[in-house]
């Protein structure tokens, strides 16, 4: 039961998500809270620990987004849609590398986890995905689908089929996202 009401809130997190709606954070605060118990309840730690982060990045987005508004008034417009600066592209990979390596080894001594490697890895993706998210960088999308992909593995392996269905369809949804986003940031004249 648990197992879909975060799904079905997952989807509509994912169409204010595509349609950069500040609401989307609000939603993003909401579903983690429901999803710690299942998780933890099916021996996924860091995916569980990872739902922590994403209450709390739903929070910061959402500021984030709010006080990085452009203009005043009715000329008030949303951040931007930019792509990731190059300089930063060395950093965020050598973050992910670190960050599922210390991941991996604290699952793989402190846990009964049976898929360590795999959840430090979608933990640590998705840590860099949100903040890219947060930032409005366009890359973000391609970073979720490595994560989608991986995780609907993970999910059916581990019987969370709700969730493994959720990430079925973020997989699937990722270019339809990248789309919209890359035709709003070109018809701005930030690509």
């Amino acid at each position: 039961m648990l197992d879909f009401l975060g799904t079905t809130l997952g989807i509509l997190y994912l169409i204010l998500e595509i349609r950069e709606n500040p609401w989307m954070w609000v939603v993003g605060s909401i579903m983690p809270l429901i999803y710690v118990f299942v998780l933890f309840d099916k021996g996924l730690y860091a995916d569980c620990g990872m739902e922590v982060y994403y209450f709390l990045a739903g929070i910061y987005g959402l500021v984030y987004w709010l006080r990085h508004r452009q203009g005043k008034g009715a000329n008030q417009r949303q951040l931007p849609i930019i792509s990731t600066p190059s300089k930063l592209y060395l950093p965020l990979l050598l973050l992910t590398l670190l960050l599922w390596g210390a991941l991996s080894t604290f699952l793989l001594r402190f846990t009964d986890s049976n898929v360590p490697l795999l959840d430090g890895l979608t933990t640590a993706l998705s840590i860099i995905g949100l903040w890219m998210l947060s930032r409005k960088y366009i890359q973000q999308w391609w970073v979720w689908f490595v994560v989608d992909a991986i995780s609907v593995g993970l999910y059916l392996y581990k019987g969370i089929y709700g969730r493994a269905l959720l990430y079925s369809i973020y997989t699937l949804m990722v270019w339809f996202g990248y789309r919209q986003w890359r035709r709003r940031m070109e018809g701005s004249g930030q690509g």
